[in-house]
């Protein structure tokens, strides 16, 4: 009797599924949030026009409203743009509408899990190069690899999760120059590098651009992302795209984040890129610990002390980081999120108690 399993396939069964520890910690630095929330004064604004709203009724077909917005911030046309439920989404999106059997994905290790397998899942031919030895793009390699290969989609990551590198334009542009497929541009944590590529979108139309709210915009409860490109690519990525895909509540609260973004939001950036530093420095001053220097709101740490024994160490004082030493390249790598002041000085007493310092 054949199996029910038999039907997946052997590529899906072959992965490990994406998953997160499911430690808890007081001090909680594992997923690259924003430390912050936004102020209650502006939490309240949403929960009050939110009450007006008739709950039986679907929310917008397409989020118009949340697109003008997003098209007037990013300095685009609304048909540049899909809002979706997280760019995690929007990810998939691209991938459904380019990737199938013999169709290449080209990646930059190490990076985030999901683009493997979300590629993997739907049956594309997953290839990767690696970073430098110091964890920065390689940018020859990834060029020669391109013109070699000329795959459907090839997607980086910048800031790059989880070392904190970034592609220069200079690079991109030569590479979308070379590219007949599609450069996706994973801005998840622009904000922190103060710069975007969004301003090539004119000239290139095989590239796109996503973002989220989950990260600089405090609104990681809510899971709201957005994608940007040439209006008839944007056009045929929709087609993936579920209706109503995006709740009422998220996409007002999106709406507000935009609109208060310059007053509300941009100076707790301000905050995390100098805590960042403040972090980095201490960092560097404890023996067998080496920080890499990065521009997302994260960075990544070599230990000679076990990565598990520090993660563990760390979570018996009640602070969560990540132990990425499973990675391609990271064996003697954690990664930590930039909380706040106190919450760094939790992470940093605790690694000098384990450091021996």
């Amino acid at each position: 009797m054949k199996k029910v399993l038999d039907i997946i396939k052997p590529a899906v069964r072959g992965l490990r599924a994406y998953s997160l520890s499911p430690h808890r910690a007081q001090t909680k630095l594992n997923q690259n949030e924003n430390p912050w929330d936004m102020s209650l004064v502006l939490r309240q604004e949403i929960l009050n026009q939110f009450e007006d709203m008739r709950w039986s009724r679907y929310p917008d077909f397409i989020p118009a409203s949340l697109h003008e917005r997003l098209a007037d911030f990013a300095c685009l046309r609304p048909d540049h743009i899909i809002a979706g439920n997280g760019s995690n989404e929007l990810i998939q999106a691209v991938l459904m509408v380019t990737v199938g059997p013999k169709k290449r994905v080209l990646i930059c290790e190490p990076t985030f899990a999901l683009y493997r397998q979300v590629a993997t899942v739907l049956g594309g031919d997953v290839e990767s190069i690696s970073l430098t030895n110091s964890l920065q793009y390689n940018s020859d390699l990834l060029f020669s690899v391109v013109e070699e290969r000329q795959p459907e989609v090839t997607i980086i990551c910048s800031p790059n999760n989880p070392s904190g590198c970034v592609i220069s334009d200079e690079d991109l542009v030569k590479l979308l120059g070379i590219a007949r497929g599609l450069v996706v541009i994973d801005e998840a944590y622009h904000e922190f590098a103060e710069h975007s590529v969004v301003p090539l979108l004119e000239d290139h139309e095989n590239l796109i651009v996503l973002r989220t709210f989950s990260k600089a915009m405090a609104l990681a409860a809510l899971r709201v992302g957005y994608l940007m490109g040439q209006p008839d690519v944007v056009r045929e990525i929709r087609k993936a795209v579920l209706p109503y895909n995006l709740n009422a509540f998220s996409q007002m609260a999106a709406e507000m984040a935009v609109d208060r973004y310059e007053t509300d939001l941009r100076p707790l950036v301000k905050r995390i890129i100098n805590e960042r530093q403040r972090l980095f420095d201490q960092l560097s001053q404890i023996r067998s610990l080496t920080p890499l220097a990065s521009k997302g709101n994260f960075m990544l740490v070599r230990t000679e002390i076990e990565p598990k024994v520090v993660f563990e160490e760390l979570l018996l004082r009640d602070v969560l980081v990540r132990d990425v030493s499973g990675y391609p390249m990271l064996k003697k790598y954690f990664r930590v999120s930039v909380g706040r002041p106190e919450e760094n000085d939790e992470l940093l007493a605790g690694l000098r108690e384990i450091c021996g310092e």
